[in-house]
C-alpha cells in the first residue's frame, strides 16, 4: 500500500497548493485600499463583473447541456456493459459510475479554473498600475490554482476509484477492474470535447465579429471599450483557453493512465504486484512535488523576459522530474517482468519516460519556432502580407504543414523506441511521460488568458498606455507559451491515444483468441482506415463552419450597434455588450451537438455494424491523420497570430499591410482554438470509448458483416 499513501499525499499536497495560491489571489482587494473607489477603480470592477458574470453564464448554460448527455451516456454504458460472463462484479455498472465521476471532476476543474480566472484577470490589470513584477506574479498565481487543483482532483479520483474496485470485488482479475476504470477517462475526455468545442466557437465567434468590424472596418484598437463584441471576447478566452484546455489536459492525464493500468494489469507480475500496478498514477503524482519546487523559480523583474521565465518554467519541471522518476522507477517496478510475450526490465520502462518527458519538450520548442514571431517562418508569413490577405493565407497554411515534419518525427522516434524496450506498455508510459509536468504546463496555458483578460480590462477602463504595455508584455509572452502548450498538447494526445488503442486491441484479443491480427491489406481494415483518416477532416468542417456562422452573426450585430446606437464611435454611446454575449453563447451551444456526436457515435456505429477489425483501422486512420491536421492547423492560426503582432509592434497599425495581417489572423482564429485543438480530443475520445466498449464489441459487434 506504499504507493496509494504516496498517491494520496501528493494528490493532497497538490490541492492544497492550489487552495493556498487561490486564496492568494483572492485577497488582493480590487480598487483602493480606503475603500473610496475612484471612476477609474468602478470601471475597473464593472467590465471585469461583466466578464465574470458572461464567463460563468455561459458555462452553467453549457454544463446544463453537458448534464443531460452524461445522463444518457451512462444509461448505454449500463446497459451495453452488463457483464454476464464475470458473476463477482456488473462491469456495465461500475464503469458507468467512473464514467459519471470523470464527467463531475472534469466540471469541476473548468468551473474552479474559470472562477479564479476571472478573479485573477482584474487583479493582474490593477497590479500592472505598479510594476510588471506583481501583475507577473497575480496571473501565474492564478493559472496555479488551475494546474496543481486540475491533476490534484484528477489522481485523487482515479486513486479513490481504484481503492473502492479491488476493495469491493478482490477476486476479480485486475485487468477487468481497470476496463471498468476506464470509464474515469471517458468522462473527463466527454466532458473535454463539448468545452473545447464549445468554447472554441465562442471566444472565436466574438473575436473574429470584433476584429472584422473594429480593426478593418472601423480602424479601433483592440478590446477598445466602443467595440460591442469585445466584452464577448474576453469572455471567450476564459471559456475556450481556461475551461477547454483544462478539461483537454485532465482527459489526457486520465486516458494515459487508464490505459497504462490495463495493459499493465496483463502482466501477472505486475497485477500481483500493487505498488508496481499503480506506477503509472505514480509518475503523475510525483511531478507534483517537482512542479512545486519549479513554481518558486517563476520570478520577473523589471527587463526580463517573461517569455523566458515561463519557458524555464517548463526545463526545471522536466529535468527534476526526469531524475526524481529514475529513484521512484528503480524503487516500485519489479527489474524484470513480462507483457504479452515481451520481457521489460527497469531501465526500459525509464528510458521510455524519459524519451516521452523530452519529445514532449522537444515538440514544444519546435512549436515555439514556427510560431514566434522572433524567428524567420512568422517574419515571411508577417513579409508576405505587403501582397495582400491571399499571400498571407497562403504562407500560413504552408507553414503549418511545413511544421508537421519534425513533430511527427519526434514522436515516431519516440514511438518505435519506447515500443522496443517496453512493448504497448512503454508507449503508453511515454505519453504519461510527456504529460507528467502537467501541473507547470496547465500554469502557465492559464497564466496566458488571464493575461489577455488584464489587458483588455485595461483598455476599456482606459488605465494609461503604461499600463497597457505592461499587460502586453504578459499578454506576448502568453501567446507564445499557449502556442507551446498547444503543440505539446497534440503530442500528448497522440501518445495517448496510440497506448489506448493497444489497450484496445490488448483487451479484444483476451476476449476473442481469434483476433491475432490486424492486417492492412484485410479490406475491412483499409476501410475502416480510410474512414477514420477522413474524420478530423469532416470534424474540422463542422467546427469552422460552425465558427463562421456564429461569426458571421456577431458581425452583423456589431456593425447594427455602430450604425443604430447613436454616438457610438465617438465615445458617447453606450454598446450593447450582453447582446454579443448572447450571440456567442447560443451559437457554441447549438453548434457543439454535431460535431460531438460524430466523435463519440463513430466508434460504437462501426464497432456494432463492422466488428473489432474495421473499428482497428478507424482508430488507427484518425490518429495518423488527425495529429497531422493538429499540428498544422494550429500553428498556421498561431503564425498567422504572431505576424499581426509583429506588424503591430513595428509600428504599422491601420496600414493596409495590418489589415491584411487581420484578416489572416481572423482566418487562423478557429484553426488555433476550435479546430486544431479540438482533433486531440477526438482522436483520444474515440480511442477511451472502443477501449470502454470492447468488450461488447466483441460479443455482439460485426452485425453487417458475419
Amino acid at each position: 500500500m506504499e504507493s496509494v499513501s504516496i498517491i494520496i499525499a501528493m494528490s493532497i499536497l497538490a490541492l492544497l497548493t492550489a487552495v493556498f495560491y487561490a486564496t492568494k489571489v483572492v485577497k488582493i482587494k480590487v480598487g483602493s485600499s480606503d475603500g473610496k473607489d475612484t471612476p477609474e477603480d468602478i470601471k475597473l470592477k464593472t467590465i471585469s463583473g461583466a466578464i465574470a458574470e458572461g464567463a460563468m453564464a455561459f458555462l452553467v448554460r453549457e454544463y446544463k447541456v453537458i448534464s443531460y448527455f452524461i445522463i444518457v451516456m451512462a444509461i448505454v454504458i449500463f446497459f451495453l456493459l452488463d457483464n454476464k460472463k464475470t458473476e463477482n462484479i456488473n462491469e456495465g455498472l461500475y464503469t458507468a459510475i467512473a464514467f459519471v465521476i470523470g464527467a463531475i471532476i472534469s466540471c469541476f476543474s473548468g468551473f474552479v479554473g474559470m472562477k479564479i480566472a476571472t478573479m485573477g484577470n482584474v487583479r493582474t490589470a490593477q497590479a500592472a498600475k505598479e510594476n510588471i513584477s506583481k501583475a507577473f506574479r497575480v496571473a501565474f498565481d492564478s493559472g496555479v490554482v488551475m494546474g496543481f487543483g486540475l491533476i490534484g482532483m484528477a489522481i485523487l479520483g482515479l486513486i479513490a476509484l481504484f481503492l473502492i474496485f479491488t476493495g469491493a470485488f478482490p477476486n476479480v482479475e485486475k485487468h477487468i477492474l481497470m476496463e471498468a476504470l476506464a470509464g474515469f477517462g471517458l468522462g473527463g475526455s466527454s466532458v473535454a470535447l463539448f468545452g473545447r468545442v464549445g468554447g472554441g466557437i465562442y471566444t472565436k465567434a466574438a473575436d473574429v465579429g470584433a476584429d472584422l468590424v473594429g480593426k478593418v472596418e472601423k480602424g479601433i484598437p483592440e478590446d477598445d471599450p466602443r467595440n460591442p463584441a469585445t466584452i464577448a471576447d474576453n469572455v471567450g478566452d476564459n471559456v475556450g483557453d481556461i475551461a477547454g484546455m483544462g478539461a483537454d489536459l485532465f482527459g489526457s492525464a486520465a486516458e494515459a493512465t487508464c490505459a497504462a493500468l490495463v495493459i499493465g494489469a496483463t502482466s501477472a507480475a505486475l497485477s500481483d504486484n500493487l505498488n508496481a500496478l499503480l506506477y503509472p498514477v505514480l509518475i503523475s503524482a510525483f511531478g507534483i512535488p517537482a512542479c512545486l519546487v519549479t513554481i518558486f523559480f517563476a520570478k520577473v523583474k523589471e527587463g526580463d523576459s517573461v517569455e523566458g521565465v515561463l519557458k524555464k518554467q517548463l526545463w526545471i519541471s522536466t529535468i527534476i522530474t526526469a531524475i526524481v522518476m529514475y529513484f521512484v522507477t528503480m524503487r516500485f517496478m519489479p527489474e524484470t517482468f513480462e507483457i504479452a510475450g515481451k520481457q521489460i526490465t527497469q531501465m526500459g520502462i525509464y528510458i521510455s519516460l524519459i524519451f516521452g518527458l523530452f519529445s514532449g519538450m522537444l515538440i514544444g520548442v519546435i512549436t515555439e519556432y514556427y510560431t514566434s514571431h522572433s524567428y524567420k517562418p512568422v517574419r515571411e508569413v508577417a513579409d508576405a502580407c505587403n501582397t495582400g490577405a491571399a499571400t498571407n493565407i497562403i504562407y500560413g497554411i504552408a507553414l503549418g504543414y511545413k511544421s508537421s515534419v519534425l513533430p511527427v518525427v519526434l514522436l515516431v522516434i519516440t514511438i518505435v523506441a519506447s515500443s522496443s524496450l517496453a512493448g504497448m506498455y512503454g508507449i503508453a508510459i511515454a505519453a504519461l511521460g510527456m504529460i507528467s509536468t502537467i501541473a507547470v504546463g496547465l500554469t502557465i496555458d492559464a497564466y496566458g488568458p488571464v493575461s489577455d483578460n488584464a489587458g483588455g480590462i485595461a483598455e476599456m477602463a482606459e488605465l494609461g498606455k503604461e499600463v497597457r504595455n505592461r499587460t502586453d508584455m504578459l499578454d506576448a509572452a502568453g501567446n507564445t507559451t499557449a502556442a507551446v502548450g498547444k503543440g505539446f498538447a497534440i503530442g500528448s494526445a497522440a501518445l495517448t491515444s496510440l497506448a489506448l488503442f493497444a489497450a484496445f486491441i490488448t483487451r479484444a484479443k483476451s476476449q476473442d483468441a481469434t483476433i491475432l491480427s490486424i492486417e492492412l491489406l484485410d479490406p475491412l481494415v483499409f476501410g475502416g482506415l480510410l474512414f477514420g483518416a477522413m474524420l478530423p477532416f469532416i470534424f474540422s468542417a463542422f467546427t469552422m463552419k460552425s465558427v463562421g456562422d456564429a461569426a458571421k452573426d456577431m458581425v452583423e450585430e456589431v456593425r447594427r450597434q455602430f450604425r443604430e446606437i447613436p454616438g457610438l464611435m465617438e465615445g458617447t454611446g453606450k454598446p450593447d455588450y450582453k447582446k454579443c454575449v448572447d450571440i456567442s453563447t447560443t451559437a457554441a451551444l447549438r453548434e457543439m451537438i454535431a460535431p460531438g456526436l460524430l466523435v463519440l457515435l463513430s466508434p460504437i456505429v462501426m464497432g456494432f455494424l463492422f466488428g473489432i477489425k474495421p473499428l482497428a483501422g478507424m482508430l488507427a486512420g484518425a490518429l495518423v491523420s488527425g495529429v497531422v491536421l493538429a499540428i498544422a492547423s494550429a500553428n498556421s492560426g498561431g503564425a498567422w497570430d504572431n505576424a499581426k503582432k509583429f506588424i503591430e509592434a513595428s509600428g504599422k497599425k491601420g496600414t493596409d499591410l495590418h489589415k491584411a495581417a487581420v484578416v489572416g489572423d481572423t482566418v487562423g482564429d478557429p484553426f488555433k482554438d476550435t479546430s486544431g485543438p479540438a482533433i486531440n480530443i477526438l482522436i483520444k475520445l474515440m480511442a477511451i470509448t472502443s477501449l470502454v466498449f470492447v468488450e461488447f464489441f466483441v460479443s455482439h459487434g460485426g452485425l453487417l458483416v458475419k
